[in-house]
């Protein structure tokens, strides 16, 4: 089970770096405003989520379902337990650039939708409501 495990996390790790290239080239895609190239991140994005996901029900099926952290510590094993804290650290790392590739998606649209009320603004009527606030 240790080897089958390793190799299982082995695995896991280059999914989750490969995830980990395809959000950086989105990120310099949204810095950019490359709109076009954005497209193909999201496509290659789903893929390696899915290569993720299956490696991850893999893992599942040969623990039974049990806790990693469980596992880990009863496991005693130096190069299992490297591989694990590897992939924590690789984990958290696409977890800070994906709310960073969010964060920069939310300006972009936001800015747009700014633009788009300058240079079309609303044309109806202004009026009050019962609070005294103007309607939209």
């Amino acid at each position: 089970m240790k080897k089958e495990l390793n190799e299982i996390i082995v695995n896991e790790i280059d999914a989750v770096e490969n995830l980990l290239k395809a959000l950086e080239i989105q990120h310099n895609c949204l810095v950019k405003s490359d709109a076009i190239t954005i497209e193909n991140c999201t496509a290659e994005i789903e893929k390696c989520n899915k290569d993720i996901a299956a490696w991850e029900m893999k893992r599942r099926e040969l623990t039974q379902g049990r806790a990693m952290s469980e596992i880990i510590n009863n496991i005693d094993d130096n190069e299992i337990h490297e591989n694990y804290r590897k992939i924590k650290k690789l984990l958290e790392e696409v977890k800070v650039q994906k709310d960073t590739n969010e964060l920069l998606i939310k300006q972009g649209l936001s800015f747009t939708n700014r633009v788009i009320n300058i240079l079309n603004p609303s044309r109806t009527a202004k009026t009050y409501n019962s609070y005294g606030k103007v309607s939209r």
